[in-house]
């Protein structure tokens, strides 16, 4: 643009007819590789031969680079989401974040490496979607508080007002404005047959004794009376793969590998939590971090000793010492966690299967 502008001014400062040329060509060039002037470019979309991927699988080709006009976005790389609503959220549903750098009530630090970050407003997310009912997505917007897109809906009901009438749910893969999600954790419906397959659909709520086996869910919650707590990160799902035959539990896959017991009245949503590609964004430069209220990580061999195990002495050593954390706890592959097979009895009695690590899980076992 600058090169235009600079022969434009010159034709303008009497310049001979030869300069217009060269403007109207260059021009002509611009408009016929617009998609190299551009700062953003999106990947090339797979063409119609290829065979579709299926709804777990993570595309490749939906993520937009820029044209490296700075160093902070030469490596930039950001999921496209053309669906997300641009304007602010509604103020009814957020509430105001205070920031603690990290620290708690006595002013010690107790997460490290947190503080500063643009200003923002909390989401207040409905986890338990007990009305019930049909509710109408009205957008999908983007939530600064976590990694997936969360969905506005609206209920039908002409009477309902305030936050009964507008809330902000998890949005499904796939969820766009004009779908309609509905609950059905106070009660199923007496129809059997084809009338209860249409509730499992994405975005509804279910007890899982109602969820037939191999269905992929999200937002399981882990008592009947509770909000949802396991499976909210983006792209994250689990899978039903048994239910008990004296119903009481069912069998849930969770995406480590782990199958643990759930409580047939607990309740889950249907589908795979929206922004699936966001682990395959890069975030450019160490100021966006900062953006996003992180601070520096320090290494600990860049310390002092009393700072940190492998702090301290000449150049770049640890003095031969095993690797551990600031509180010096053992790293690289060593078991800490007490409530595991090693701590407590009956500390973790709903696992039935433990997460593949090690050996089997560079194995590829499930």
């Amino acid at each position: 643009m600058l090169c235009v502008r600079a022969l434009c001014t010159f034709s303008s400062l009497g310049a001979p007819s030869s300069s217009r040329t060269l403007t109207n060509a260059f021009r002509t060039t611009t408009a016929t590789n617009s998609v190299a002037r551009t700062y953003a470019t999106h990947f090339a979309k797979a063409s119609k031969d290829e065979p579709k991927a299926t709804s777990l699988d993570v595309d490749n080709n939906v993520f937009k680079t820029y044209k490296p006009v700075s160093p902070g976005i030469r490596h930039l790389r950001r999921p496209i989401n053309n669906h997300i609503y641009e304007g602010r959220p509604v103020r009814l549903l957020t509430a105001c974040l205070r920031k603690h750098g990290g620290r708690n009530s006595h002013g010690r630090i107790t997460v490290r490496f947190r503080g500063g970050g643009h200003r923002r407003r909390v989401r207040l997310i409905d986890f338990m979607r007990t009305e019930p009912g049909e509710y109408d997505v009205i957008r999908i917007e983007y939530d600064p508080g976590r990694s997936a897109h969360i969905a506005l809906i609206k209920a039908r009901d002409a009477n309902a007002e305030g936050k009964a009438k507008w809330k902000y749910i998890l949005a499904t893969e796939g969820m766009r404005p004009g779908d309609v999600v509905q609950s059905y954790r106070m009660g199923m419906p007496e129809t059997t047959g084809i009338l209860r397959a249409r509730t499992v659909r994405p975005g509804n709520v279910l007890p899982i004794r109602f969820i037939p086996t191999g269905t992929v869910i999200h937002c399981v919650a882990l008592s009947p009376t509770g909000k949802a707590l396991l499976v909210r990160s983006a792209g994250s799902f689990a899978q039903v793969v048994h239910h008990d035959e004296s119903g009481r539990y069912s069998h849930v896959r969770l995406q480590s590998g782990e199958i643990r017991q759930v409580l047939q009245d607990c309740c889950a949503t249907i589908g795979r939590v929206s922004n699936l590609n966001w682990k395959g964004r890069k975030i450019g430069k160490a100021g966006r971090n900062r953006w996003l209220g992180w601070r520096p990580r320090v290494r600990g061999v860049a310390m002092n000793a009393k700072d940190h195990p492998h702090g301290g002495g000449r150049g770049k050593s640890k003095s031969n010492k095993h690797p551990v954390s600031v509180w010096g706890w053992a790293t690289k592959g060593k078991r800490t966690r007490k409530p595991g097979p090693k701590g407590p009895k009956n500390s973790n009695k709903m696992v039935i299967r433990e997460r593949p690590r090690g050996k089997e899980k560079r194995a590829g076992g499930s």
